[in-house]
């Protein structure tokens, strides 16, 4: 850092991060342009259409850019981390009681032509109080208060959201999980998240007793690698779990060979419980092992195997009670439990058909022809992805994903580089909301996420969405700056 004393904006500033910004802005200003035109255009300028209206939010987000790099201290971002998060949880609550609704979410301010949505600054006020909190002399990610009080930081403002119907935006929190293993969190917490996805999925589109058959070989994995005992481990409970998964095709070939009234005992009798009853048995001699060797990974081994019976015995709860309708048909539909391409797929349909039909080098600005007659709903906002795909090809979509990246890889570079763990961690938190984003949009225009809801950073139609990662990302290109002229 020493380099960089006394130097000026020209040395301080990382401008590959602000070239990158800037880049992605304008390509999503053209690309807004694209989506929203007919077979006859207007101009770009145009302030009735959402191409004229970008530009309007892009003028005020390099505004707040410039106030954020050149006019406000860098130093005060710490101390009023805690006002600014507590100003929005107020405001999160209160836009579910003032708030307008927008296609079935109360997420939204609305204020004349303006809309303004409280989640997208969550996003920044979350991370500069974690950022606060994880920077404080003697905090200890492995001790059990600091880690509680981390945890509440995120899934307070996590949870109000959530309550708003933004399920999206709330994904995006998951992203915090990296910047708790990059500041010692142990890599087991991502494991078990990792898990628990998995074992949902399988339990919903296969069965509960092929979920525990999994959380059993997964669990004796573990323990096997982790106590270096992998063959003993291997030998005594795999050939258990082999066995075990031709139980339910034993049961119906039994319940066809009996006679009637055993048949109606058989149908209805669920091979998990003979799973959970061998558990039943083996855990309370584990939990002994694990008192006498003053375990501690096979006590947790313990409690992430009853945490993961208890959610694959919730998940029918969960997707049918919890869900709303429309989220359970587009899990469906993203899982291949239904076909449904007329209905909540049809966004993803249309989607793959205009980034398929872009080929290598795209049919050309303004060519496109599921973007000219509007065949994809949302396209300038959280499909814009696809006119990018259509009218621009592969090269196109891989060059947006390269500014992404190089963008992500500076922003962690820089963070590595600090001095100060205030400007680490909150790097830390701008790469992984930057990602999640990147990651869940253009994961759902390609069928490979659901449908949630999600702007592409910085190139997506939307006010609130611009401002807040532009002063997301611009405070953490400050903080640098501030470091370089020290």
């Amino acid at each position: 850092m020493e380099r960089y004393k006394g130097r000026g904006i020209k040395d301080t500033v990382d401008w590959t991060m602000v070239i990158c910004y800037l880049l992605l802005v304008f390509i999503g200003w053209f690309n807004i342009y694209a989506s929203v035109q007919s077979a006859e255009p207007s101009s770009i300028f145009d302030f009735s259409t959402r191409s004229g209206k970008q530009f309007v939010w892009m003028v005020t987000a390099f505004a707040i850019a410039a106030v954020i790099l050149f006019v406000l201290n860098p130093n005060i971002y710490e101390g009023f981390s805690l006002p600014i998060y507590v100003c929005t949880i107020g405001l999160l609550v209160a836009v579910i009681f003032l708030g307008v609704e927008v296609k079935g979410s109360r997420s939204w301010f609305e204020f004349g032509p303006i809309r303004f949505q409280p989640a997208e600054i969550s996003k920044i006020s979350t991370s500069l109080m974690l950022a606060t909190i994880m920077s404080q002399v003697g905090y200890r990610m492995r001790s059990m208060k600091d880690f509680l009080v981390t945890a509440a930081v995120i899934l307070f403002p996590m949870a109000i959201i959530v309550a708003q119907s933004e399920t999206g935006s709330a994904l995006v929190y998951v992203g915090f999980a990296f910047v708790l293993y990059r500041e010692g969190l142990s890599g087991w917490l991502l494991f078990m998240i990792a898990m628990a996805i998995l074992l949902f999925i399988v339990t919903l589109t296969v069965s509960p007793y092929a979920s525990i058959l999994v959380l059993i070989g997964v669990t004796t994995i573990c323990n096997g690698l982790y106590s270096g005992k992998m063959k003993q481990w291997s030998f005594t409970v795999l050939p258990f779990i082999a066995v075990m998964a031709f139980l339910p095709w034993g049961l119906r070939e039994l319940a066809d060979a009996v006679s009637a009234g055993e048949e109606s005992f058989l149908a209805k009798f669920r091979p998990e419980y003979v799973l959970l009853g061998a558990a039943a048995c083996a855990l309370p001699y584990y939990a002994f092992r694990a008192y006498r060797e003053r375990s501690m990974f096979k006590w947790m081994s313990i409690a992430a195997f009853v945490a993961g019976i208890l959610l694959i015995f919730s998940v029918d709860f969960i997707f049918h009670d919890v869900l709303q309708e429309h989220q359970r048909k587009r899990i469906e539909v993203l899982l291949g439990m239904k076909e449904d391409p007329t209905g909540v797929g049809y966004n993803v349909n249309q989607s793959m058909i205009a980034i398929g039909s872009g080929g290598l080098f795209g049919k050309g600005f303004m060519n496109g022809t599921q973007t000219t007659y509007g065949f994809v709903p949302e396209q300038s906002t959280d499909f814009i992805f696809c006119t990018i795909g259509e009218e621009w090809g592969f090269v196109g979509c891989a060059f947006v994903i390269f500014l992404y990246s190089l963008l992500i890889w500076r922003i962690i570079q820089n963070a590595e580089k600090s001095r100060e763990a205030f400007t680490r961690i909150y790097g830390y938190c701008v790469a992984s909301c930057t990602f999640m984003h990147l990651f869940i949009n253009i994961g759902m225009t390609i069928g490979i996420m659901p449908v949630i809801g999600i702007p592409l950073p910085f190139v997506s139609y939307g006010g609130s969405s611009l401002w807040a990662f532009t002063a997301l990302l611009f405070i953490f290109i400050a903080l640098v700056r501030n470091e370089r002229r020290l």
